[in-house]
């Protein structure tokens, strides 16, 4: 594995996140110009790049087993989550957003760039898997009823209706129903540019959202974070991938996937459920930094 490449794919998307804090900090863009970039990223770029990627793709029955392991990666988290969120005296919205952080990945919007560079195709479907059915199918239910418990509002929460109309959700299931449909050329090339836009996109809008002046007072809550996130959580899928994968390709996915950053998507629901939103971007910020050292630590421990 290229150490080297990696480092590359992470500080690239890190300078996308730079370039967005750059636009906030010199009055060219503000927070809130982020909402409509994330629209158009879940409505249009991510659905984009599932389709393209998985309608084309060589599917093995063993990617089945990459969600399940996300499954359990993400139930591990929060009860780890919910343990420490207990013993650092934690309550209602903050306790909902130390769980959120610290057991939902940036699967998708970091996860696919990472698992692209090092494995090319077969390790971007293998992230899409892991992601679609995995992590997001459990942060749109799971994760959407722990912020409406904890959260202050008044909203009804349907889990199966959030999960059925999840437009990457309908891209990847379009994709398998679609999968001996021949794409015209000029249609897949248009998809494949809207596919190119997802990270630049949401780094950019994570760089506008996050405030670093609200860190200081998240420090002991943002480390307990980090250390579930970037360490507890990888060291788990490299267990369990170990026993279940027969593939060195599933495994380096499921541990990578394990291992990235907070989930930008916790920030949106925990806006939408008024969760603690400065502890989730304080973990997002925080993480997406630790990650440069612990996602390379972990692949070179894969061999």
């Amino acid at each position: 594995m290229e150490v080297g490449q990696l480092l590359g794919v992470i500080g690239g998307v890190l300078g996308y996140f730079a370039l967005g804090m750059v636009l906030r900090v010199t009055g060219l863009m503000k927070a809130e110009h982020a909402h409509p970039l994330n629209t158009l990223l879940i409505y249009v770029a991510l659905p984009a790049l599932i389709f393209t990627t998985v309608q084309q793709a060589a599917l093995d029955p063993s990617l089945g087993l990459l969600p399940l392991v996300g499954w359990g990666v993400v139930l591990v988290g929060l009860a780890v989550g919910w343990a420490l969120a207990r013993l650092l005296g934690l309550e209602g919205p903050a306790a909902g957003a130390f769980m959120l952080a610290a057991a939902f990945g940036n699967t998708g919007y970091i996860g696919y760039p990472l698992a692209s560079a090092l494995l090319g195709d077969a390790g971007l479907v293998r992230a899409i898997f892991y992601d679609v059915f995995g992590n997001t199918a459990a942060v749109i239910t799971i994760g959407t009823f722990i912020a409406s418990r904890y959260g202050e509002h008044d909203e009804q929460v349907n889990p199966v209706r959030e999960v059925v109309t999840f437009p990457p959700f309908i891209a990847l299931a379009a994709a398998l129903a679609l999968r001996s449909v021949a794409v015209p050329t000029v249609v897949g090339d248009w998809l494949d540019a809207l596919g190119k836009l997802v990270v630049p996109m949401i780094m950019i809008s994570v760089g506008l959202s996050l405030r670093p002046s609200k860190l200081k007072g998240h420090l002991r809550d943002v480390a307990a974070v980090a250390g579930i996130k970037l360490l507890v959580l990888p060291a788990i899928a490299l267990a369990a991938g170990s026993l279940v994968f027969s593939s060195a390709e599933s495994l380096r996915v499921a541990v990578i996937e394990a291992g990235v950053p907070t989930m930008m998507l916790t920030m949106v629901i925990g806006m939408r459920f008024k969760l603690d939103t400065d502890l989730i971007a304080s973990a997002i910020l925080v993480t997406m930094t630790g990650a440069i050292v612990t996602i390379p630590v972990f692949q070179l421990l894969i061999g």
